[in-house]
């Protein structure tokens, strides 16, 4: 016989610098599988700044990388009791931001990105947000087949829509490409896409080339 049951949960997530009313933006970004959040924001270093802060939550779930000890990755989810993950880490993440945008300027610009599978996390957060964004950017990975597409489209009309992605990356072919084309369909929003020269892994270059070309300062 299966159940539930609900208890407290600490959990931790990192964060570049200090947040006060001074910080016009915080990007929440979400690393991909076996990866901690505390190296992933380190990824991050060239876009932080007295403006601008980085908070790096991590996937609730660790374990060894290789056998039983050595180095420690997370992941969000697993196929294994999937929808109670998802709802435990949208728990998770809403309580991050409850905590820290609150200290930010009452004009604060928020970006939330995804590498990897922390791709399809952003997307199920930003469809059960209850605050505003401004920009949402999928950095090599992909928007969930299984998301409330009706839920995420009205959350992303007007608001700045990017897929990152390697000419190299062996996480991605054309048969890909076209799936997630077919989705951006269905979503019916603007999503703008961006190869770079390069693997599976951020790619700072082009994030600053979004940030000059569409600053979010002069938004609104």
């Amino acid at each position: 016989m299966r159940k539930t049951t609900v208890f407290q949960h600490k959990a931790v997530y990192y964060q570049s610098g200090p947040i006060s009313s001074d910080t016009m933006e915080i990007w929440f970004v979400l690393h991909g599988y076996g990866q901690l959040p505390e190296y992933f924001l380190r990824k991050f270093k060239a876009l932080e700044g007295r403006d601008r802060v980085i908070v790096a939550p991590g996937g609730l779930s660790r374990f060894y990388l290789e056998g039983f000890s050595g180095r420690v990755g997370s992941t969000w989810m697993t196929k294994e009791e999937r929808l109670l993950d998802i709802n435990n880490y949208i728990s998770y993440l809403d309580s991050v931001a409850d905590q820290v945008v609150p200290l930010s300027s009452s004009e604060i610009r928020i970006t939330l990105l995804g590498f990897s599978q922390g791709s399809a996390t952003i997307c199920r957060w930003a469809e059960k947000l209850s605050f505003p964004f401004d920009r949402l950017i999928l950095h090599s990975g992909a928007f969930p087949p299984d998301i409330d597409f009706s839920g995420l489209s009205e959350k992303l009309h007007a608001k700045e829509v990017y897929m990152l992605r390697g000419t190299d990356d062996e996480f991605i072919n054309e048969e890909r490409k076209k799936e997630q084309n077919e989705l951006i369909r269905k979503l019916n929003v603007e999503v703008k896409q961006i190869e770079f020269q390069g693997k599976h892994d951020i790619d700072i270059q082009s994030l600053k080339a979004i940030i000059e070309s569409e600053p979010l300062s002069k938004k609104r």
